[in-house]
């Protein structure tokens, strides 16, 4: 019996191990779980052989529930292994609150003044936001044309503005910038060391990086961020 089971078990970690080479992670793990439930089970059923009851009633637990065939898995143990919530970075303007998802790429934003205080730009459309781009403050205008480029790469096709509004949409951010804008520039906490600082940089210039795509303006507001940072470790 040993003999047999022991090979059963070498089969099982050989298939997993071929799959868990061909597989995504969440499917690695899925794969992972199924694999370790039945194995947990295996090996219940040869404690049971043995008359160790005690033990075996508790591994065999822990098997059913990592194959989902019962629900008293601990729930803290789920939230404790799911991925924390990702890294943003928060811009303000005068006009505008915007904030970009380290994980996504994605870019949401809030007007904080005029006509539309208070509005999520989500809910405004192309044409409503190119109306805008005229009538605010430099920063906000990069700000806003950068979000529209993230929403829709085509939006001057599509919505009638001032082209004049744009002209200098290359141009570097004014203003001196806080340690406290910095790190919520970067999104990372106060007093985050000289790595941590270059690890959010980098990860932020490979979404944001003009050749990749990105936005000018916002790349040069994580390199001034960064370089605010850098000059406190000094």
């Amino acid at each position: 019996m040993p003999l047999l089971l022991g090979v059963v078990i070498l089969v099982l970690l050989l298939w997993a191990g071929n799959a868990f080479s061909k597989a995504d992670p969440k499917q690695a793990a899925k794969v992972l779980r199924l694999v370790g439930g039945a194995g947990a089970l295996l090996f219940a059923g040869f404690l049971l052989l043995r008359g160790e009851i005690g033990v075996a009633i508790p591994v065999g637990a822990v098997g059913l529930g990592l194959l989902g065939w019962i629900s008293q898995w601990p729930v803290g143990f789920g939230g404790r292994t799911q991925k924390s919530p990702g890294q943003a970075s928060r811009v303000r303007s005068a006009f505008l609150e915007m904030e970009l998802d380290h994980d996504t790429g994605a870019m949401r934003g809030r007007i904080l003044a005029g006509k539309y205080e208070g509005v999520s730009l989500d809910t405004l459309d192309l044409q409503t936001l190119a109306d805008l781009i005229g009538g605010i403050d430099s920063d906000s205008r990069q700000l806003l044309m950068a979000y529209l480029d993230r929403r829709d790469p085509r939006w001057r096709e599509h919505a009638q503005y001032d082209a004049a509004a744009g002209v200098g949409n290359h141009a570097a951010p004014g203003g001196k910038m806080t340690k406290e804008e910095a790190y919520q520039v970067l999104g990372i906490a106060p007093g985050a060391s000289a790595d941590e600082i270059g690890r959010a940089h980098r990860s932020l210039m490979k979404k944001l990086h003009p050749d990749q795509g990105g936005s000018t303006y916002l790349a040069a507001r994580v390199n001034q961020a960064k370089d605010v940072l850098l000059h406190r470790h000094r």
